[in-house]
């Protein structure tokens, strides 16, 4: 093999390693790149409802107390009770401002879905007991 050949041997053989790794390398960047930009397009998505919430439960068929109010804490879209006392509130807000929620104090049990804006919310909800159901709406204001 003549020196000109050797030489060109070893650039093509020094340059694959370095183009594939080149790559490899651009590649990772993009895919991590692209997971940044959609994990923090959800973050801040979930953030547009985060704070405090106070909901009012209403009643209109059953035998349950007239009207309930709750004080609700949104923190990245999941829905949390921000009382003191013995109920627990679990769900979640979707990018939209769809909301699904349980309600539960003893065997007392209750679901609702609806949706938030900016500032306001309301949607139905069903609940019961061991010896009665309920069901109604529910409205949310920012506090």
């Amino acid at each position: 093999m003549t020196n000109r050949r050797r030489a060109q041997a070893r650039a093509l053989a020094a340059a694959a390693p370095a183009s594939a790794a080149w790559w490899l390398a651009a590649s990772a960047f993009a895919i991590a790149s692209l997971l940044l930009v959609v994990f923090a397009a959800k973050a801040r998505a979930g953030a547009t409802y985060d704070g405090g919430w106070k909901v009012v439960i209403i009643t209109q068929s059953g035998n349950c107390d007239p009207a309930y109010s709750y004080p609700v804490r949104v923190t990245g879209g999941r829905v949390s009770y921000a009382g003191d006392g013995s109920f627990e509130i679990s769900g979640n807000v979707s990018e939209g401002g769809g909301v699904n929620v349980t309600i539960a104090r003893g065997d007392q049990r209750a679901s609702g879905s609806g949706r938030l804006s900016a500032s306001l919310g309301a949607g139905q909800w069903t609940g019961k007991s061991a010896s009665t159901a309920c069901s109604g709406r529910w409205e949310a204001s920012r506090v």
